[in-house]
């Protein structure tokens, strides 16, 4: 059977209010799909599509759309040009009559204003229509192309509209409309007069009430304004990190137990919650923007930490878990249980993320609540590798159709191979997460010995033992040339190198695994003509079979990935080496109008990946990378 085709999104435009979030063509519409099958257009919230059609129109007409525009506040004004009232009632060619729509997403709330306006020396009688579809289709079926959901709505009382859909009640109000249902559609109609030169406006909104929600919309955080001047300072940044810090608002979530733990959602539309790995990475790299994140980050990951074994969810004791959904999520024949631990990379992330907040300046009370989950989650990183047959290294194993096969950030079926396109089996050890493992090793020793807890001496040499057995055992050396060395993507179950070049190498740096010389050897290899495409670091080198410039993990180019690299090199006191991908993220951002998206083609020209999540935090997190780098929040960190 064929996998079905997920729907392209970068077309469209995206207004996101975590939880809440519309999807529209560029001209406002959203049309439903003509074979009935779901799709990502429409209202969005909390991962349940509620209504999958709204389409305006003017006495029967949508009317030429002319122009698009965002607003600073997020608003944005679609227009279009009623060209048939223009023929009816005027003998100019000139444009007479129009239409703004001007759409509004809040929290739990959409609004839309409609106005129509005319430059005609007469006045008209106009029918203003909105078509809408009430939906109730779970994200997970929207990503399988399956069925649009059908919904009963409960009542039509005047100028109103309810229904609800996994637990969330909606409530349409268009007052002064007449409406009507028609099918599956129900039909907002106003009879207006249209003064001579003059104008007339309508309105309809959405209001959404969830009694039991899985995520709420985090309090509002004002960022500060970061001063970007100065005669070295790249055009290019101001309007990117602008555009970044605004996304990162719109994505702050928060579970109904904490309201006031933020986190950032991992990315609109498909990743629209709590995410272990992308959360804890885009508070890392957001630091200089403040510390609320990363402390809600943090505690609400703590909460979820496991406590028990269990096979079906991948819990392990002292594990931070992977993602947190509404219900189980159907992927092909896959499926993820709502609370999932499939990550091999976030727990020592997590240590990560504490050291650098606590470094930050967090409060040490918030450090010290903290501790037990932090001496659980090194715990668990201990005992990985002493499990059998690890060999020393921190392994996951595929969980078949009850779990992602690949269980680090790359983590589709085929991101895993050599250089001749085999795929790894078995027990796969990762060489970044080999990298993570030894930061989260000394950092967690810091944090320990800072609080006066036992184990600091005994992480720091489990942590030293991890690099001399990652040296002898990951580097590749094809040609005996040390300039040609480099580390394998990863060991398989029987300790074989998959010795593809990729990306992962760059997450290495930094974090105090590799040496000098090592360190500089791998600054090469990501800016060297294989790996850097010009707009930021391919996946996968190009010299490598599986390489595929629009694959998810095989040749794309994720920015995120790129700003890891390029703060990684920053640290690690490279940062002159960094350069060149700097450059390639300034550029993308001008090529795709400052709101980078998820991934995509490795190719170096900004030709987009199909379902690309658009905004992504750790991708709006990039632009903070750049602007640490340049100075932007004071000196370069150590």
């Amino acid at each position: 059977m064929p996998q079905p085709l997920q729907p392209f999104l970068h077309d469209l435009v995206g207004q996101v209010a975590a939880p809440t979030q519309v999807w529209s063509r560029t001209d406002g519409q959203v049309v439903p799909r003509p074979d009935g099958a779901a799709d990502v257009s429409g209202l969005v919230h909390a991962d349940v599509v509620l209504l999958s059609g709204i389409e305006v129109s003017v006495e029967g007409d949508a009317g030429v759309p002319v122009a698009h525009r965002s607003l600073p506040d997020g608003r944005e004004v679609f227009t279009a040009l009623l060209r048939r009232l223009d023929a009816e009632h005027a003998d100019t060619g000139d444009p007479r009559v129009r239409l703004d729509r001007t759409r509004d997403v809040q929290p739990g709330r959409v609004a839309e204003e409609l106005v129509v306006s005319s430059t005609l020396d007469v006045g008209l009688r106009v029918a203003v229509e909105v078509a809408l579809v009430p939906s109730g289709t779970a994200m997970g079926a929207v990503r399988q192309s399956g069925p649009v959901a059908p919904v009963e709505i409960a009542g039509t009382a005047e100028g109103t509209v309810t229904w609800s859909a996994e637990g969330i009640e909606v409530a349409l109000a268009a007052l002064g409309a007449t409406i009507v249902e028609r099918g599956a559609r129900v039909v907002l109609r106003w009879e207006l007069d249209l003064p001579a030169r003059g104008a007339v406006g309508v309105g309809w909104s959405v209001d959404l009430d969830e009694p039991e929600p899985f995520v709420v919309a985090a309090p509002p955080e004002a960022y500060a304004e970061v001063a970007l001047t100065g005669p070295d300072l790249d055009p290019r940044l101001a309007p990117w990190l602008a555009r970044s810090v605004a996304d990162l608002a719109s994505l702050r979530l928060a579970l109904p137990s904490a309201p006031g733990d933020v986190f950032y959602a991992a990315g609109a539309p498909w990743y629209f919650t709590l995410f272990g790995r992308d959360s804890l990475w885009a508070a890392r790299l957001t630091l200089p923007l403040g510390l609320d994140v990363a402390r809600g980050t943090l505690r609400t990951l703590a909460r979820l930490q496991g406590r028990r074994d269990d096979p079906r969810t991948g819990e392990q004791p002292g594990k931070i878990p992977h993602e947190l959904r509404r219900e189980d999520l159907q992927l092909g024949g896959m499926t993820l249980p709502p609370l999932y631990y499939g990550t091999v990379d976030a727990t020592p992330l997590w240590v990560c993320l504490l050291h650098d907040a606590w470094r930050a300046g967090i409060d040490e009370a918030d450090v010290a609540e903290l501790l037990p989950a932090l001496e659980a989650a090194l715990g668990w990183l201990t005992a990985q590798t002493e499990a059998p047959g690890a060999e020393g290294f921190l392994r996951y194993v595929s969980a078949g159709s009850q779990g992602l096969a690949n269980q680090g950030w790359k983590d589709s079926g085929d991101a895993v191979r050599s250089t001749d396109g085999a795929y790894a089996a078995g027990a796969i050890a990762l060489c970044e997460v080999q990298g993570y493992a030894y930061e989260a090793a000394l950092s967690g020793a810091a944090l320990l010995e800072g609080f006066d807890r036992p184990g600091a001496e005994a992480l720091r040499a489990w942590a030293e033992e991890l690099a001399e057995r990652f040296r002898r055992t990951f580097w590749c050396d094809p040609s005996g040339s040390a300039e040609e060395a480099y580390p394998a993507l990863a060991l398989d179950g029987q300790g074989r190198r998959v010795d593809s070049l990729t990306s992962n190498v760059g997450h290495l740096v930094g974090t105090g695994l590799l040496n000098l010389e090592e360190e500089w050897q791998v600054a090469r290899l990501v800016t060297s003509p294989a790996l850097d495409s010009g707009l930021g670091l391919r996946t996968m080198a190009t010299t490598d079979v599986p390489y595929a410039p629009l694959s998810y993990h095989c040749g794309s180019v994720w920015p995120h990935d790129t700003a890891i690299v390029v703060d990684g090199l920053v640290r690690a006191g490279l940062g002159e080496a960094a350069e060149p991908l700097v450059q390639g993220l300034l550029a993308a951002s001008v090529a795709f109008d400052q709101r980078l998206p998820e991934l995509w083609s490795g190719e170096g020209a900004p030709v987009p990946y199909p379902a690309a999540c658009r905004p992504q935090a750790w991708s709006a997190a990039a632009a903070v990378v750049v602007a640490r780098r340049a100075g932007v929040f004071g000196a370069e960190p150590a």
